[in-house]
């Protein structure tokens, strides 16, 4: 039977043949409506110049802006995140106004918040607390424009201490009884499935819990196709029970961005 679920291009995974501001319209010359992006600037306040850049190629491809992450610090490498990091909170607080304004502009719902690595020399217990702090401090804030912050398990790190589903969910539940209505899991089959999770069972017991989902085959973060993973069954079991968002397409390519896409059967 298949589904009916909407994709959206991760632009900062793929088309990495292209300058970051020429994606959106790449994305949508290979036949897709929508486009999302990790933190596409260096530091948590880009310049104006900068921001208005990243909007005009957004506007000027005609694809809407699905989702965006906060900012993360490295990312990919050393940080995965800086939600727990007490000294970087400061770092957060101030690019959350900068999310903002670019929901905004571009009609933007999602906003992933990436939890972070366990610091060495900092007890996990004060790192649990500032993430806390900063996730219902972006809640807050994107709630203003009717957003919702992500949680997302993540792969590739045995210090990142959000693995599984449970983990994830855990996390939005403390974030709910803390008054953090609009935060909810990013269920992303990749890292869920390298990192053991049972993602079928996620998905059979959680899927109308999921605020988004990220999709690329196992082993190897390639497209689908590439690995083990019945990802084409995983969607359509998450909208039978009750997930209706977009799936982003969070692979790496093993071919160019543009010839990557054969598995959609178009």
């Amino acid at each position: 039977m298949g589904h009916s679920l909407r994709y959206t291009v991760n632009c900062s995974l793929l088309f990495t043949e292209l300058p970051l501001n020429e994606r959106p319209a790449a994305a949508r010359k290979a036949g897709f409506d929508a486009v999302e992006f990790w933190w596409p600037f260096a530091s948590p306040v880009p310049s104006d110049t900068e921001v208005d850049a990243f909007v005009a190629a957004i506007s000027d491809a005609g694809v809407e802006l699905s989702g965006l992450n906060f900012f993360a610090g490295e990312l990919p490498g050393p940080d995965r995140g800086v939600l727990s990091q007490p000294s970087r909170a400061g770092e957060f607080r101030d690019n959350l106004d900068v999310v903002v304004g670019i929901a905004r502009r571009t009609g933007t719902k999602a906003f992933n918040a990436l939890y972070g690595l366990r610091q060495e020399g900092v007890d996990p217990a004060e790192q649990d607390a500032v993430a806390l702090e900063s996730i219902a401090a972006a809640a807050e804030a994107v709630a203003a424009i009717g957003g919702t912050v992500l949680i997302e398990p993540v792969s590739g790190s045995d210090a990142y201490p959000i693995k599984t589903a449970a983990d994830g969910l855990a996390v939005v539940e403390r974030a709910k009884a803390a008054g953090a209505g609009n935060v909810a899991l990013l269920a992303d089959f990749f890292h869920l499935a390298v990192n053991g999770d049972d993602v079928a069972a996620a998905v059979r017991d959680h899927a109308a819990e999921f605020g988004h989902i990220q999709i690329a085959d196992a082993p190897g973060r390639g497209e689908p196709g590439t690995g083990d993973l019945p990802l084409l069954d995983l969607l359509e079991a998450a909208q039978a029970g009750g997930y209706d968002g977009f799936v982003g397409l969070e692979y790496k390519p093993t071919v160019p961005t543009a010839e990557s896409f054969g598995w959609l059967g178009r």
